[in-house]
């Protein structure tokens, strides 16, 4: 099968487990979503390795839920060698999933959603 021109988005579960269990075909790009925690740049340390030991695909890295330049600052020494796409902590996001919305329906113009957005469209550009 042909599958030039088509783009697959694969939501998996958090953690490193998924990745473990990959094959050997890799992916154009494996997006890693980290928040501002230790934990969650542990974990997603770990899955960055993961995906560069079985050379899965261009890692990503979705600072999501940022506050302040710290946190992206943080985020980004800890993945010194990948693209860090920095989206805002943004009560929109909250207030939709609380409502059980899409925040791109109820809110297009939050910060967020426009990061989101515009991630979404470089990753199209790119495919």
């Amino acid at each position: 099968m042909d599958f030039s021109g088509q783009v697959v988005v694969a939501d998996l579960e958090a953690g490193v487990g998924t990745l473990t269990r990959l094959g050997d075909a890799g992916v154009d790009k494996v997006l890693i979503i980290v928040e501002p925690t230790p934990k969650s740049v542990e974990v997603g340390s770990r899955a960055a390795a993961i995906v560069a030991d079985k050379s899965l695909g261009e890692v990503v890295v979705v600072a999501s839920r940022v506050q302040s330049d710290d946190d992206l600052a943080m985020i980004r020494k800890a993945f010194p060698d990948h693209q860090v796409v920095p989206v805002p902590d943004d009560p929109a996001i909250v207030a939709a999933d609380r409502d059980g919305q899409a925040p791109l329906d109820t809110a297009p113009d939050a910060p967020a959603v426009q990061a989101l957005t515009a991630l979404a469209g470089d990753l199209l550009a790119t495919a």
